[in-house]
């Protein structure tokens, strides 16, 4: 027969029996029935005594509410209420029980001396989450709605004085509001320019020469010429590796009579082997890239060479620390098939629609 803990002193109480839902067996539904007295505790007065099969003010047992949390990162909510037969808010009361559990006694943001900055589009119309990862540790630290220097001075607020001062390196793209936080707030760190941004910028440029030349073929009356470059986008954003062999042969129909497209598109590729050098090798590599765009007479990437040239520090940095915001793109795939992206758009809807405790009480399970 089980017992309370020798320190909890039992009171009077007409409680009785209390039921805590468990794992069903099979499709019958199963719960769990005990005598439960109340005890008196010295720090929180009269309550409840603490079962070992069952968390503090769950009707749950354990192993019901690991379950539910599982599930809850590898499905959809509405999945995880029809499986287990339980309302879509118990979904949330368990999922912020279980990161309780977690969090208790752990320390996120300790030895933090590599952080990431990115931004996520998460719902049309601009809207932005701001995300922050650990590049030692490979975890999401935190994640809110917006991208401003408001939001992201809350992260920093919220690790106080002492931890910004110990950060290092500060890996982000090129948007001034982060700039300018982390230079307020961590005065000492160097920030990193993310690789993928600077390439982007490439990818961008060379777009743009495409649609120029493709309005050329077009109003010049060379319709066959115009649909090869309609067609050609693909072959000449993705990376040469991965292009099939039509996208290949597409390639080499445009070198010869585009002779100004197919140098943008080297370009691009040859700013792109810049960041797999990285170190001395790619420093040098860029300086000659800089040499050769300044030079090109194609008017995109000699403003890209300008751009380059302005955000150099940071470039540098970048190549000599070899940081890129990679881990806050790839956290999407460290909680199952959903994703971490998924799981915080999800709890922006809680928030949304019931503006209440659940939804609140979520976010502490992906550090919103």
């Amino acid at each position: 027969m089980w017992r309370p803990p020798p320190a909890e002193r039992p009171v009077r109480s007409r409680s009785g029996a209390r039921r805590w839902r468990a794992l069903d067996l099979g499709v019958i539904p199963t719960y769990f029935e005990a005598e439960v007295p109340r005890v008196r505790c010295k720090d929180h007065g009269v309550v409840v005594c603490s079962v070992p099969w069952a968390r503090h003010g769950a009707g749950h047992t354990r192993a019901f509410d690991d379950t539910a949390a599982w599930l809850a990162t590898r499905t959809s909510k509405t999945a995880v209420t029809a499986l287990l037969r339980i309302a879509w808010r118990t979904v949330g009361s368990i999922v912020s029980r279980i990161s309780a559990d977690a969090l208790a006694g752990k320390d996120r943001f300790g030895n933090l001396r590599r952080i990431g900055i990115d931004e996520i589009s998460y719902k049309r119309g601009h809207r932005y989450l701001t995300a922050v990862v650990d590049h030692d540790s490979g975890l999401l630290l935190w994640a809110a709605a917006g991208r401003d220097e408001a939001t992201l001075r809350q992260f920093f607020d919220l690790i106080g004085e002492e931890r910004c001062a110990a950060i290092t390196l500060v890996s982000a793209d090129a948007a001034q509001w982060i700039a300018n936080v982390v230079s307020e707030t961590c005065p000492q760190a160097t920030l990193c320019m993310d690789p993928f941004h600077v390439v982007q910028w490439a990818t961008k440029a060379l777009d743009e020469v495409r649609r120029a030349v493709w309005n050329e073929a077009r109003r010049g009356g060379q319709s066959a010429v115009a649909s090869d470059l309609k067609r050609a986008r693909f072959a000449l954003w993705k990376n040469p590796e991965d292009l099939t062999e039509r996208q290949q042969a597409k390639l080499t129909t445009i070198q010869r009579p585009n002779e100004r497209l197919y140098r943008a598109y080297l370009l691009k590729e040859q700013l792109r082997k810049v960041f797999h050098l990285r170190g001395k090798r790619g420093m040098k590599l860029l300086d000659q890239w800089l040499s050769w765009a300044r030079r090109c007479r194609i008017p995109a990437f000699v403003k890209l060479a300008a751009a380059i040239t302005g955000h150099r520090p940071a470039i540098n940095a970048a190549l000599t620390n070899e940081l890129s915001n990679a881990r806050c793109a790839g956290k999407s795939r460290n909680y199952g098939p959903i994703g971490t992206t998924t799981c915080i758009k999800r709890v922006l809807e809680l928030r949304r629609r019931w503006a209440g405790k659940i939804a609140r009480s979520t976010c502490c399970r992906y550090g919103i």
